[in-house]
């Protein structure tokens, strides 16, 4: 059992825990996932690691409410504990392999949307424990939906936010601050990380495509099982079949597939629409075993 030492709601929908895990704590990085089950019935669920205390055996994660195990999940409280605690699975974030003092040389750009904050928060994190400023931009619908701020402050170079309906700091899209920051107030970034809904990704990739700045992008969002064995999270990046859960969770932004991965996306939610994507897509379907069974 993983006991729950801290669990508090972020804002409408969107919880944080903090887990005992002492051995995912230990060998964690930046972008890999962790999945969680309540009990022995238990759904599935993959969540990114939002943070993690070696010393104390802690590991943090985010979640926002979208279905009813996650809703069960919203129920439990300081001293509850998961089933399962699995992990850490997927790619670390592809930095932490990097020559650090290459990396100090290069001017890094996250750009968080919604819940997204909560993968890009451990990157920036331990880009700033490596001597490394990056200027992150937080994008929400609302004040009120605006997670982890002044843990990001404390971690970034400089932190800009805004918010759809202009209801704190300034209104606008993230697209239209990360366009500011380039085009008006002369910025230059040699990498760009955007985490967020699939469509926010999308139109990032497409800007910064056009500003000639390589990004990447995490696909956690489409994961379900966490192993390739369900096939939900198979997605195109330039030619080839990837699987977000076994091949990332993050890829080459500008060579995903968007338009099909949020399609297959809906798809995937009826059983209707599971069944024609298996049929389609044969051998490719699953990314765990490489074929149906």
């Amino acid at each position: 059992m993983y006991k729950i030492v801290k669990a508090r709601q972020l804002a409408e929908r969107i919880y944080l825990m903090e887990v005992e895990a002492s051995r995912v704590a230990r060998a964690c990085e930046p972008g890999e996932f962790v999945i969680v089950k309540m009990d022995e019935a238990g759904e599935r669920i993959p969540l990114t690691i939002c943070d993690y205390d070696r010393g104390k055996g802690l590991v943090t994660i985010v979640f926002q409410v979208a279905g009813a195990s996650t809703q069960k999940m919203a129920g439990l409280k300081t001293g509850d504990s998961f089933r399962d605690f699995a992990g850490p699975l997927g790619r670390p974030s592809e930095f932490v392999s990097q020559d650090l003092e290459a990396l100090k040389k290069k001017r890094i750009l996250f750009v968080a949307g919604g819940v997204g904050a909560a993968p890009v928060y451990p990157q920036v994190k331990w880009l700033r424990s490596h001597g490394i400023d990056a200027d992150v931009v937080v994008g929400a619908k609302t004040r009120d939906m605006l997670i982890l701020e002044e843990e990001m402050k404390a971690a970034a170079g400089n932190l800009y936010i805004t918010t759809d309906d202009g209801s704190y700091v300034q209104k606008g899209m993230v697209t239209d601050l990360v366009k500011d920051l380039v085009e008006n107030q002369g910025r230059h970034y040699d990498a760009c990380v955007a985490i967020g809904p699939m469509i926010m990704m999308k139109f990032v990739c497409l800007l910064t495509k056009k500003l000639n700045i390589p990004t990447t992008v995490s696909m956690n969002p489409i994961m379900v099982d966490g192993t390739g064995m369900c096939g939900a999270c198979r997605l195109t990046v330039g030619d080839e079949v990837k699987f977000a859960c076994v091949d990332g969770p993050e890829f080459d932004g500008h060579k995903v597939n968007f338009d099909e991965a949020m399609k297959r996306q809906q798809m995937y939610r009826t059983e209707e629409g599971r069944a024609v994507l298996k049929l389609n897509e044969g051998d490719t379907h699953h990314g765990g075993c490489g074929h149906c069974h």
